[in-house]
């Protein structure tokens, strides 16, 4: 029961944290961009909850704003992993032979490069922008998928009904989209939350080391490269968009191994 109910919070955090930051233009209580509606580097009060930056612009409405930026970017990387790896996955897993022997050593090869070390080359060349993130850090996260995606796929490949209808003269096309697919979905499902805690952490990554979205747009990873140089004497600069980075990752890494424990449970049951 208590794993149960910790499960259903990471989901409704995740709710929630998405609903405010999409809704930004509705719910800050400031112009993220409006200087000197505070005093430069003034704490958290009533008025100001989180703070001021060194504009004197208020640190909340900033952190909505450039959580909505970071979301959509994750939600943008993980649709094109989620294409890009499936198909890839996919393609291995019923084909089998040389070419998924090819399609997976391509895996492993790309999964042996540090994501952030591919991810600072491809950025460098493409450049930075809400258009060539997502694009970057989803080719990144596909290789992942395509592993889960052709185990799985396998697996339900060689279940009993599978032969059994393959046997009966059924075309292996119609079952792969009628019963391989939507069995295979709550697996898919627990690689996108996995996939969406890392674009989070990735997006942040290179936007605090500069390469990420530049200002006067502000991400979460911006907000944490503006505020660690004044760590020591305006703490909240850098700890609120942190925390917001750090919630949302384990929001999302909680519900995925939710999702794993119920597919866990309905096995062992059957």
């Amino acid at each position: 029961m208590k794993a149960r109910s910790r499960f259903s919070f990471s989901g409704s955090l995740i709710l929630l944290i998405l609903g405010i930051c999409l809704a930004a233009p509705l719910v800050a209580p400031y112009d993220p961009n409006a200087i000197g509606v505070a005093d430069p580097f003034s704490g958290p009060s009533g008025k100001h909850w989180m703070g001021a930056d060194d504009l004197g612009r208020d640190l909340l409405s900033r952190i909505l704003y450039g959580g909505r930026i970071t979301i959509l970017i994750a939600m943008m990387a993980t649709a094109i992993a989620l294409v890009i790896g499936t198909l890839w996955g996919l393609t291995a897993g019923v084909r089998r032979g040389w070419i998924d022997e090819f399609l997976m050593r391509t895996a492993d090869a790309t999964m042996a490069i540090p994501q952030i070390l591919f991810a600072l080359v491809a950025i460098s060349a493409l450049g930075a922008s809400v258009i060539s993130l997502p694009i970057v850090v989803g080719i990144l996260l596909s290789p992942t998928t395509a592993r889960m995606a052709r185990s799985a796929v396998v697996t339900e490949l060689a279940s009993d009904y599978v032969v059994a209808a393959v046997a009966s003269g059924t075309k292996r096309s119609k079952l792969i989209i009628s019963e391989v697919m939507p069995n295979i979905a709550p697996q898919l499902l627990v690689q996108l939350s996995i996939n969406a805690a890392a674009a989070v952490m990735l997006e942040a990554t290179l936007s605090f080391i500069g390469l990420g979205i530049q200002p006067p747009n502000a991400s979460w990873g911006t907000l944490m490269l503006q505020g660690y140089a004044k760590i020591w004497n305006t703490y909240w600069f850098v700890f609120f968009p942190a925390m917001a980075v750090t919630i949302t990752i384990l929001a999302f890494n909680s519900y995925g191994e939710r999702i794993r424990v119920s597919m866990d449970s309905r096995r062992s049951s059957v």
